[in-house]
């Protein structure tokens, strides 16, 4: 009998041709139903960016007053005009869905690795209210081009990868443990159980109580998600996911409950669950629209070194994000190897800095590795398998955005909670009762939440552990990139008094 027509798509360990040799699926001890339930829930896990993007993106006039789109975004009388923002929304979010489907996909099929990618969060954020008030949409998108150019060189270089190798083991693990907490944050936030709050930063739900249909659904989920993970149900959190979207659903078409806003606390915190519309007609003609080098015509020497600054930090930011994210889906899958680096290194870096360069050409900002990818190998995903269903499922998403937004926030964030709980494995790495571990270690894991930043955290961390080698007599057995990269992050965190003094 031949074993291999009777092996099932969950059985690991069986050799299925050249599928299974190329994305290494027995090897990595997984499986093809694995692979396809964790590139789903990496999805769900990030849909959110179709929704989220367009909001950021595509609201925010350039200097000239006008949307990405190109239209006016004030009437004569300076009011929004309705029409040419929903005509930005619906462009942005089409050419979002695309640009995330084609990088995650060559992530997948090319680098091998369960990463997923999309227009970063933050990145998105300074170009739209930082860098667009200051020249054109055109000439934003061209600074996002060339800031991904500058790390495609750094990758050909061998540069970033030996950063990457170059850091310790006790901070690569704190970067994993940080970013646990991170996305913890970052899904009760979504969820609805922690907010803003009068008198403190934060508080329990609306003031400080849970309340409401929408948290009551993020429970659900949380704790259906929780107890299918413990009892080992195969695909326990997409079921969470699934389970909790169509809970919404029905509430939402019974209880009208609408958007949550200051008036309406109770209501839903991202996308309303509706399925009104199922499909819809991608508008793409965003893509192509960038200037590289237009925002340095006429500004100066200053101000070309405003401009140099500001695809500086950019680069920082992208570059350790993508760090961060690379070491935390390795650690949660148990992908690394024994000095602590990923399988396809360089093919993972070459794909994420080509992401920055798509999304520069396709107006949607910097695409990154996502850190949402790690709710995918929770799920099982252990190959690039995975990000190909996942970048699939973007490219359908390009069609299929108003079906993939009646996904609301409370139904996934209780997800990234889990796996965020998952991560916290890895502080045992560091040794606590060592001061010079224990303090760069603390600051990583620590800021990434309080400064939601993951560029942020890594940067302190950096810095402080040069600082304590320095302070121990040990400052010789520093590699030297940490030197460098240490040097870069002070810049970084000094560039407001910088371009002061440019100013």
């Amino acid at each position: 009998m031949d074993t291999r027509a009777a092996a099932t798509a969950d059985s690991p360990g069986t050799d299925r041709g050249f599928l299974d040799r190329w994305f290494e699926i027995s090897r990595r001890g997984s499986t093809v139903g694995r692979e396809i339930r964790g590139g789903l829930v990496t999805f769900f896990a990030m849909a959110y960016i179709i929704a989220l993007n367009p909001l950021i993106i595509g609201t925010s006039p350039d200097k000239n007053g006008n949307l990405i789109s190109g239209q006016p975004y004030l009437d004569a009388a300076g009011a929004p005009i309705e029409a040419n923002l929903n005509a930005s929304i619906a462009m942005v979010a089409a050419a979002t869905a695309l640009i995330a489907g084609v990088m995650t996909f060559l992530m997948g099929a090319w680098a091998r690795y369960p990463l997923a990618l999309a227009a970063g969060l933050g990145l998105n954020a300074l170009v739209a209210y930082v860098i667009a008030p200051t020249m054109t949409w055109p000439q934003a998108m061209g600074m996002i081009l060339l800031e991904g150019i500058v790390v495609l060189i750094l990758v050909l270089t061998g540069f970033r990868a030996a950063v990457f190798r170059a850091v310790p083991r006790h901070l690569r693990a704190a970067i994993s443990v940080g970013i646990g907490l991170f996305i913890t944050f970052v899904g009760l936030v979504d969820g609805g159980i922690v907010r803003p709050a009068q008198g403190t930063p934060v508080q329990l739900g609306v003031s400080g109580s849970l309340v409401g249909w929408p948290v009551a659904i993020f429970v659900i989920g949380f704790i259906l998600g929780g107890v299918l993970y413990l009892r080992k149900v195969r695909g326990a959190l997409l079921i969470s996911v699934i389970a909790s979207t169509v809970l919404a659903v029905i509430v939402e078409a019974v209880g009208h409950l609408g958007a949550g806003t200051d008036e309406n606390p109770t209501g839903w915190v991202g996308n309303v669950p509706s399925t009104n519309r199922l499909v819809d007609v991608p508008n793409l003609s965003l893509l192509g629209r960038t200037d590289p080098f237009g925002a340095f015509g006429g500004v100066g020497v200053a101000g070309a070194i405003g401009l140099i600054m500001l695809i500086f930090s950019l680069l920082l930011a992208d570059f350790f994000d993508t760090m961060g994210t690379v070491v935390a889906v390795g650690q949660e899958g148990d992908l690394l190897d024994e000095e602590g680096n990923p399988p396809h290194l360089r093919e993972i870096l070459l794909v994420d800095s080509l992401a920055a360069i798509a999304g520069g050409a396709g107006s949607t900002s910097s695409n990154t590795s996502y850190v949402e990818s790690v709710s995918g190998v929770a799920e099982g995903a252990r190959t690039g398998l995975a990000s190909v269903v996942t970048g699939v499922a973007f490219l359908l998403a390009v069609f299929l955005a108003p079906l993939v937004n009646a996904v609301p926030a409370e139904a996934v964030s209780p997800v990234l909670v889990i796996v965020g709980v998952l991560m916290m494995g890895s502080v045992t790495q560091v040794d606590w009762s060592r001061v010079d571990q224990a303090l760069p270690a603390f600051l990583t894991i620590a800021l990434m939440p309080f400064a939601y930043s993951i560029t942020v955290g890594i940067g302190a961390g950096f810095v402080m552990y040069v600082v304590m080698q320095i302070a121990i007599g040990k400052a010789r057995k520093v590699h030297p990139l940490m030197w460098v990269v240490a040097a870069m992050f002070v810049v970084y965190f000094a560039q407001g008094a910088i371009n002061g003094l440019l100013s």
